[in-house]
């Protein structure tokens, strides 16, 4: 069935692994470089540097948090180290950005990584005129999701109505935040479908069809 999303009038969504298939392996590459400078900066071999970066992934949400409060990293030297990464993995989907375009009112970009990397990404699929800011993880002042912090730094900048949001995300714990709050939840990804988290509302494999098929508000 499609899903009911007249009450929506702004649409926040979640950068990679969300505007693009996880199939493209885009995220691997960014893993396999976040593996590589845990490595540099620890002097772990490489098995270990990968599960210390895991073990701040889950404590902090970000591997960055956990390198700035455990070995002093600076963030703008981390997040350099993807800046120059292919794009080619990413291609454009014709059929997400009519969906995108049918979208009424705000459409906002909330995100863990930094601002060049949104906007070299956003670039590349064509998409960044659709939406009308990205707050990135500096602008939540290095407070990443799943943090209640970060959900309501980005509110306050943005005035969000909770009531009236859609949150898109592919990683489930990110929306359980944004469900306590009183957002509209939705999970995109291939694994989306397994889930039974009670604070999904929605879960859809691949983001075009679904938004396509929703249910929007009628235009004013």
């Amino acid at each position: 069935m499609a899903a009911d999303l007249s009450h929506v009038d702004t649409w926040l969504f979640d950068l990679d692994n969300t505007l693009y298939p996880a199939e493209s392996g885009f995220m691997a590459e960014i893993v396999d470089r976040m593996t590589d400078f845990v490595e540099r900066v620890t002097g772990l071999p490489r098995e270990e540097a990968f599960r210390l970066q895991k073990v701040y992934l889950a404590e902090h949400g970000l591997t960055l948090k956990g390198m700035m409060l455990n070995h002093g990293v600076d963030p703008k030297e981390f997040h350099a180290i993807f800046h120059d990464m292919s794009l080619d993995a990413l291609a454009h989907d014709a059929d997400l950005l009519s969906a995108l375009e049918r979208l009424p009112g705000r459409r906002l970009i909330f995100t863990n990584a930094d601002d060049i990397h949104a906007e070299r990404v956003l670039k590349h699929l064509g998409l960044g005129h659709l939406f009308d800011d990205v707050f990135h993880i500096g602008t939540a002042d290095y407070e990443p999701k799943p943090s209640l912090k970060a959900f309501e730094r980005m509110g306050a900048l943005h005035g969000i109505e909770p009531a009236t949001t859609c949150f898109f995300e592919d990683s489930e714990r990110n929306l359980a935040p944004a469900h306590d709050l009183g957002m509209t939840t939705v999970l995109v990804g291939p694994w989306a479908p397994q889930s039974t988290a009670a604070f999904v509302h929605h879960r859809t494999a691949k983001l075009a069809p679904f938004l396509m098929d929703a249910q929007l508000k009628p235009a004013a």
